[in-house]
């Protein structure tokens, strides 16, 4: 009997995010920045001991990977596949608990839904504290999705590039010539790999885990999310993944997509 090797190599990679502390260290790197030992050991409750122990199997499985800066060790999502994975994981699992909740429970979406967003630990329990609730408001208005923008302010773009013509879901997701123009008019560049044998799609749908519609990832996504900080349109609230939308922002998404934000 021949044994698929693919089940082998699926069965290792479930391995390593089956562990709760593994699983939240990759949820919390969805905010697409490069995090130490000792912020990720804090962010899930755990000794960083611990923590260390973690990340190499992590790192050894090729999730995650490291960079040293003095006595520092900095680890990130390995990849935007990676980052992919993960989203897709984290709210098909999150729609599996859910659907085995009791009558009553949020509607959760379905397994068959668009990719999403994950959220950070803990983020659909009822907030502790004034300072959870004020940052769990602050996500849900604006917040990064890995390297693209969710949230209110992601739904709300998303719609508006629909709305204008510049994005398609005819025959799905796709940039029209229209967008095309439009994104060189704004110097927004899309890498030139997207959307071909083994590079990143172009644009994909992302199902937003606050607002429960599709806010748009993909290189597109991640160009205008990099455009969004570079500009200053946005800025970070703290160190998580919140943004606030600063006035010049208003103003650019106000002039370019009609979009009003607050």
């Amino acid at each position: 009997m021949t044994v698929d090797p693919r089940g082998s190599a699926l069965a290792a990679f479930a391995a390593l995010l089956a562990d709760p502390t593994r699983a939240a260290f990759c949820c919390a790197l969805l905010d697409g920045r490069a995090w130490t030992a000792g912020e990720l050991a804090r962010s899930a409750g755990v000794a960083p001991s611990t923590a260390s122990e973690h990340l190499s199997r992590l790192i050894t499985g090729g999730l995650l990977a490291e960079a040293r800066q003095g006595r520092h060790r900095y680890v990130r999502l390995a990849s935007t596949a990676v980052a992919t994975v993960i989203e897709d994981l984290a709210v098909f699992a999150q729609a599996t608990a859910e659907d085995a909740a009791p009558t009553g429970a949020a509607a959760a979406p379905t397994a068959d839904a668009p990719a999403g967003d994950a959220p950070a630990p803990a983020a659909r329990s009822a907030p502790r504290n004034l300072g959870e609730a004020t940052r769990q408001s602050a996500e849900a208005r604006a917040r990064t999705c890995y390297d693209h923008l969710a949230g209110r302010l992601g739904v709300t773009l998303a719609d508006a590039l629909l709305d204008h013509g510049l994005v398609t879901d005819h025959a799905g997701l796709a940039v029209t010539e229209r967008g095309h123009h439009w994104l060189a008019a704004q110097a927004i560049e899309l890498p030139p790999h997207a959307g071909r044998p083994g590079g990143r799609p172009v644009v994909r749908s992302c199902l937003d885990w606050t607002e429960r519609r599709s806010h748009l990832g993909g290189a597109l996504g991640a160009a205008l999310c990099r455009t969004a900080l570079d500009r200053a349109w946005v800025e970070r609230i703290g160190t998580g993944r919140a943004l606030k939308v600063t006035p010049d922002g208003c103003r650019a998404l106000r002039e370019l997509l009609g979009v009003e934000v607050s």
